[in-house]
């Protein structure tokens, strides 16, 4: 049997740490290192790191955990270049830790080389996608982010979904926007706004749920391609990269 916990570091990441009976420990994406070393001490010992992508808010803490604790095996996308100690994982590799197959799956387009980590109903996702949202897309490759969703999208609609952020506030008043009668964005609007505070977290979602409120992932109704002044004979890709520009500059 596993659980999820989580730490909540810099200004709004998360790690999210994978524990077992046996109080050992999965980390995701280490941003930081102080507070997890803190955390860690006197409940749980890490064996692996996951890592999703390059960007040093999900890495900066990797070295120095890898140092405290050097038989941690840390697995992650070869865009990470800097760690010697690092396992290269790719597209349906699987990792075999706590019982469970975690299956990687590449999901570029926030970065060329972004991965998650999957195990049902457990998804590790790092910046790709988020509560009523997406990552941002980096060297114009908006069908590469497009892609990697519509892989997500395939998995169970139970899948719960670990975000590396806590940006749903913001997500759905960029969704009210552009839609303000949907009633179910309105509806989880009003719920998270009302106990919206810096220890609040809206994670884990479900996928199912997400299909609902997450404009992002709902690129093919007609409804949402008007909001963005494209006719209901527009592409979804044509609505996903509209979207996705609007919500840089929102």
């Amino acid at each position: 049997m596993i659980e999820i916990k989580k730490i909540k570091v810099l200004k709004d990441n998360y790690i999210w740490i994978i524990v077992n009976n046996k109080r050992l420990a999965i980390i995701i994406d280490p941003g930081e290192s102080k507070l997890l070393i803190s955390y860690l001490k006197k409940k749980y010992f890490p064996i692996a790191i996951f890592l999703t992508h390059y960007h040093l808010d999900h890495t900066k803490g990797t070295s120095y955990l890898y140092k405290k604790f050097p038989k941690l095996k840390v697995y992650g996308p070869k865009e990470i270049e800097n760690f010697k100690f690092i396992t290269f994982v790719n597209e349906n590799k699987e990792i075999n830790l706590f019982n469970k197959k975690w299956r990687i799956i590449s999901t570029p387009g926030h970065t060329l080389g972004h991965i998650s980590y999957y195990s049902y109903p457990f998804l590790f996702c790092g910046d790709v996608l988020f509560s009523g949202g997406c990552g941002r897309v980096f060297d114009n490759n908006y069908h590469l982010l497009f892609n990697s969703i519509k892989k997500i999208f395939s998995l169970p609609d139970e899948t719960l979904i670990y975000s590396s952020h806590e940006y749903t506030i913001q997500n759905l008043m960029f969704s009210l926007s552009l839609l303000k009668n949907d009633k179910n964005i309105v509806s989880y609007y009003k719920k998270i706004n009302s106990c919206y505070n810096n220890e609040f977290c809206s994670l884990p979602t479900t996928l199912g749920f997400e299909k609902k409120i997450n404009i992002f992932l709902r690129t093919q109704e007609d409804l949402v391609k008007k909001s963005v002044n494209l006719s209901k004979f527009s592409s979804s890709i044509e609505c996903f990269t509209k979207l996705r520009i609007l919500k840089d500059f929102y």
